[in-house]
């Protein structure tokens, strides 16, 4: 089977960019390397294998569609949507967090 590319809404990017800067801010250069490689191993993965993701969130939320993705070693969760094409990734999320409540924030320009 071939891998489906993957494609971050704005979003999910604006929530990297926040989690790179934390990490900065908490370990240095050093741990948001690490997590933009626990990032990058956990794109790869669900654009080879999407139907791998969880649909929890999703029934909790009523959007049977939505599926989710843990980063290994970092508590982040990527939330995601397949399509045909690709592999839509709605947001990235610190899974100690109220994932209900950010996941209705409005999309982000």
């Amino acid at each position: 089977m071939k891998a489906k590319p993957v494609v971050l809404r704005a979003q999910a990017q604006q929530d990297i960019d926040e989690a790179i800067a934390d990490y900065l801010g908490e370990g240095g250069q050093d741990l948001a390397l690490r997590f933009v490689d626990a990032l990058e191993q956990a794109t790869t993965h669900i654009g080879r294998q999407p139907g791998t993701g969880s649909p929890r969130y999703g029934h909790e939320l009523n959007l049977p569609i939505l599926l989710f993705w843990p980063m290994s070693r970092f508590e982040q969760i990527l939330f995601y949507v397949e399509h045909e094409g690709h592999v839509d990734v709605w947001r990235v999320l610190h899974g100690r967090r109220d994932i209900a409540a950010w996941m209705n924030q409005p999309e982000a320009g």
